[in-house]
């Protein structure tokens, strides 16, 4: 009986820890936006992206307050894609944490961000998507980013 347990239980462990198809198909939406961002291919990025998203970034600064700053669609598409060679970007995302209801979907990404091989900082990258026509389209990148109590 015991045995019997331990089969259930690891069968109930591994349906509930199994992605469904919605939650791997948002998850390769932020892993082709983030191959767009290091090869700085637009046409990758704007696969994945909504006409309509809203990035926003917070962060501490170095009087203590809380900064909340915008930033414009295309601009930063235009900006990651005609960057200079030097220095080089690199966003490592350490892991990701997909949810979905119906037609929405959130994937939060634990990253570092490396320039030229030397860590800049961390955070935390939240996307909210939208499901369109059956294709998953990021609507909002809001992120984090601080330098204390990173990994590196």
């Amino acid at each position: 009986m015991k045995q019997y347990l331990y089969f259930v239980f690891f069968l109930v462990s591994f349906y509930t820890q199994a992605q469904t198809d919605d939650e791997k198909a948002a998850k390769q939406a932020v892993i082709q936006f983030f191959e767009g961002f290091h090869q700085k291919d637009s046409t990758l990025m704007q696969r994945v992206v909504h006409k309509d998203i809203i990035l926003q970034t917070t962060f501490i600064n170095q009087e203590g307050k809380a900064i909340l700053r915008n930033q414009k669609a295309d601009g930063f598409i235009t900006a990651v894609v005609s960057r200079a060679e030097n220095p080089i970007w690199e966003e490592k995302i350490l892991s990701y944490n997909v949810q979905v209801d119906g037609t929405m979907a959130n994937v939060w990404t634990p990253y570092e961000f490396w320039l030229d091989g030397k860590f800049l900082h961390c955070g935390v990258n939240s996307f909210q998507l939208f499901k369109d026509n059956g294709q998953w389209k990021i609507i909002y990148l809001i992120d984090t980013r601080h330098k204390k109590g990173c990994q590196s």
